[in-house]
């Protein structure tokens, strides 16, 4: 059982990494956005400091460690307000699914390059029709001699445009049966047939969306990742680590948010003394901190259920945590920016644009609906009503 308190090396991790997030932080940032750019300094500064691959087995250059590791680094980058989006999807997604499913050639070709950063990798899921609802995703794989093809569209995938391979979700057809099951591919970016398209998003973030498509693109054999009948045990390999990674990610915004309107609640003064002070400004911000706090516990419990390899013990709590975890982020964002009053709406605070980008745990990757519908069926044993 995990301890409800952490150990002197994740507090050390979490000091280290603090420290780097405080070098940058929200202006650093802010700048990247600015200018159309991506965080290159930070992704590469961390990746030197062995915290993108820390979840990574150490045979493959990764620091042996698990998403427990992993979700330190991004909260605390977050609490400093320079959060990595793509780690969410390139060493916790991906390199968790080619660590655990991969061939010996996949591993060697990408976990070392994932690890330190010289390579990334998007992940493709979401589709027009079927959201993240893998058993109506209609982008389809079939063999045609030693090779795959192909065909489908996919949305709101972040990082196409700089990674270097995108790890598609399709369906095959089982022999067997007939049905489709899912399966995982590496798609190259650059090749023959995969299009992509950005979509203008209201959301402040150096990491972009895309549409994908998807039209007769071939692949080698060995673009397959792990078991062509594994199905959704690889899919949810790499599902619960994005949730709770997601956790982090959320954790950490509400964390940057909360502290910015501390340090304001503390110095603006009005009828000579700090606002602070009043019980209405101050009790928010304590439920808020006490929100964030339950999530992050939810988010230790799962990362560790998941690195002790119970992986439906871990899809549970990870959904609970990101569910947890959006719900506190959006509360303390919105308190934050109501503490600032008209302050709160100005880019030199810096809290109006999280407004947005808050909502997107409660949105992405699975939408608080869907998660309670989980808990609803698999926890509750309650009916389906689909």
């Amino acid at each position: 059982m995990t301890s409800v308190t952490e150990s002197d090396e994740h507090k050390a991790l979490r000091s280290a990494v603090a420290a780097l997030g405080k070098r940058y932080g929200r202006g650093y940032l802010d700048k990247v956005i600015a200018d159309g750019a991506h965080p290159d300094e930070l992704w590469s500064e961390a990746a030197k400091l062995g915290y993108l691959g820390v979840n990574l087995p150490e045979e493959y250059g990764g620091g042996g460690g698990g998403i427990t590791e992993l979700s330190i680094v991004l909260e605390e980058l977050g609490a400093a307000g320079c959060p990595l989006l793509m780690m969410v999807v390139s060493p916790a997604i991906c390199g968790t699914v080619i660590a655990r499913f991969g061939t010996e050639a996949q591993k060697q070709e990408w976990l070392p390059a994932l690890a330190d950063g010289t390579r990334t990798m998007a992940f493709g899921i979401t589709e027009p029709d079927a959201g993240s609802n893998s058993h109506r995703i209609t982008t389809t794989a079939r063999r045609e001699g030693e090779k795959w093809v192909i065909n489908g569209r996919k949305v709101f995938i972040s990082g196409v445009d700089t990674a270097d391979a995108t790890l598609i979700v399709g369906r095959t057809e089982d022999a067997r049966t007939g049905r489709l099951k899912p399966c995982l591919f590496i798609v190259p970016r650059d090749t023959e047939g995969f299009g992509r398209r950005p979509i203008d998003m209201e959301l402040h973030s150096a990491e972009k969306q895309f549409e994908l498509t998807l039209d007769e693109v071939t692949l080698p054999a060995d673009a397959l990742v792990g078991d062509e009948d594994a199905g959704l045990l690889q899919l949810f390999a790499g599902l619960n680590p994005e949730r709770v990674m997601t956790a982090a990610f959320a954790i950490g915004m509400g964390r940057y948010a909360l502290s910015v309107a501390i340090g304001y609640a503390r110095e603006r003064t009005v009828w000579k003394a700090p606002i602070g002070a009043h019980q209405a400004i101050a009790h928010p911000l304590a439920q808020a901190h006490i929100d964030l706090e339950l999530a992050r516990l939810m988010m230790r419990k799962a990362a560790h259920l998941y690195d002790a390899g119970d992986d439906v013990g871990a899809g549970e709590a990870a959904n609970m945590a990101k569910y947890a975890a959006g719900e506190a982020c959006v509360k303390a964002v919105d308190q934050a920016v109501h503490t600032l009053g008209g302050n709160g709406l100005t880019r030199e605070f810096g809290l109006a644009s999280l407004i947005t980008a808050s909502r997107v745990s409660r949105i992405a990757p699975v939408s608080r609906e869907m998660i309670l519908n989980y808990i609803s069926h698999q926890t509750l044993g309650l009916p389906k009503s689909y």
